[in-house]
């Protein structure tokens, strides 16, 4: 299923989601300090490309705990929000499900990019 997944995963969103997160990427590193965070959303632009089979584990401690905080604010908002609509939309259907899943647990990511770990 993880393959076959993927591959219908781009069809349905997951190339936007893989360049909404690139293009926040590129975003970040127009400036020095932001360039760790946007290399951050870089590893999760390829993440969007892929998510079948991965699992997501939080952890991190306070330092991870202040960029999350500024994160939210500047670009985490728009992030999850756009997962959680197409994950809604996809959910009306019962083929859509699953891929409607995997947008909520990247929407749940991009609220908290910061000490979670991809396995």
């Amino acid at each position: 299923m993880g393959c076959l997944g993927n591959i219908l995963w781009i069809l349905c969103g997951g190339l936007l989601s893989s360049l909404s997160w690139a293009l926040a990427g590129l975003l970040w590193c127009v400036t020095i300090v932001g360039i760790p965070v946007g290399m951050q959303c870089f590893k999760f632009a390829g993440l969007c490309l892929c998510p079948f089979g991965q699992e997501i584990h939080y952890g991190g401690g306070a330092g991870s705990l202040l960029l999350n905080i500024l994160w939210l604010i500047v670009s985490g908002l728009p992030l999850a929000l756009e997962h959680a609509a197409m994950g809604g939309l996809l959910c009306i259907t019962i083929i859509g499900i699953p891929f409607g899943l995997q947008h909520f647990k990247i929407a749940q990511l991009a609220l908290m990019p910061f000490g979670a770990e991809v396995y």
